[in-house]
């Protein structure tokens, strides 16, 4: 078993234990039992994420991607990055103090900037490459728009398809809003012309993510992730 118990989460966080449930059954459906990965996750904290903040919405993400990391990795906590111009935060959420904790974050935070997304995305590979890491990584990136730095962001998603990361974009808003065309070009970046491998997926979560069911939300989440790691397993970026 690559993760934690439903004992050890029943004591640790029992208001979790159907998050967790809910997750193993996605991982079972797509292939991923016992699989090993450092999940991450990446918080936008621009401007016009303050209604998502004050709703619950991003501390109902976390605590799902808590249920989700259970099963992954054992350590029982995830690393979070929250961004905006710059980058906000860099901490962890764990499942003996995730009731909250993204309220208690947000208090020590300044001002809600802009999204850039590259920014982000480098302080991932930094923890990650930095962390001695032997298994994949799963990296959650929640945003509600593109990024005002648009070339960097492929530059940076292209050059870290060398590296064993996944990044699962999920959209908060509109589902048909402009704002999301960016998203879904990064998508489908062409492979191998502009990167060795597919290592990315994106999904809208719509204007009230704590709509998605659980299995439709897990099932997103890891949807994309057995055919990345088989493509990253043959070209030798991910151990096999």
């Amino acid at each position: 078993m690559a993760g934690i118990s439903l004992r050890k989460m029943e004591e640790s966080a029992p208001d979790l234990v159907s998050l967790y449930k809910s997750a193993g059954v996605s991982l079972e459906r797509h292939g991923l039992n016992g699989q090993r990965a450092a999940v991450y996750l990446v918080v936008d904290y621009s401007g016009s994420m303050k209604p998502y903040y004050k709703d619950g919405s991003v501390q109902a993400l976390a605590d799902r991607v808590l249920g989700l990391s259970a099963h992954l990795d054992d350590d029982g906590r995830v690393p979070v990055v929250f961004f905006s111009t710059d980058i906000d935060a860099e901490t962890d959420i764990a499942l003996a103090d995730h009731e909250g904790r993204i309220d208690r974050i947000v208090a020590g935070l300044g001002h809600m900037g802009k999204t850039s997304y590259h920014l982000a995305m480098d302080a991932v590979i930094d923890h990650y490459l930095d962390s001695g890491a032997t298994a994949p990584a799963l990296v959650v990136f929640q945003t509600d728009g593109g990024p005002i730095n648009k070339l960097a962001a492929e530059r940076y998603l292209c050059k870290a398809a060398k590296l064993p990361i996944f990044w699962q974009f999920i959209g908060f808003g509109d589902p048909g809003s402009r704002q999301f065309e960016f998203l879904r070009k990064l998508d489908d970046l062409a492979v191998p012309a502009k990167r060795p491998v597919d290592n990315a997926g994106f999904f809208h979560a719509g204007q009230d993510p704590r709509k998605v069911r659980d299995d439709e939300l897990y099932d997103r989440l890891v949807s994309e992730f057995p055919s990345w790691l088989a493509a990253a397993r043959a070209q030798g970026i991910v151990r096999a």
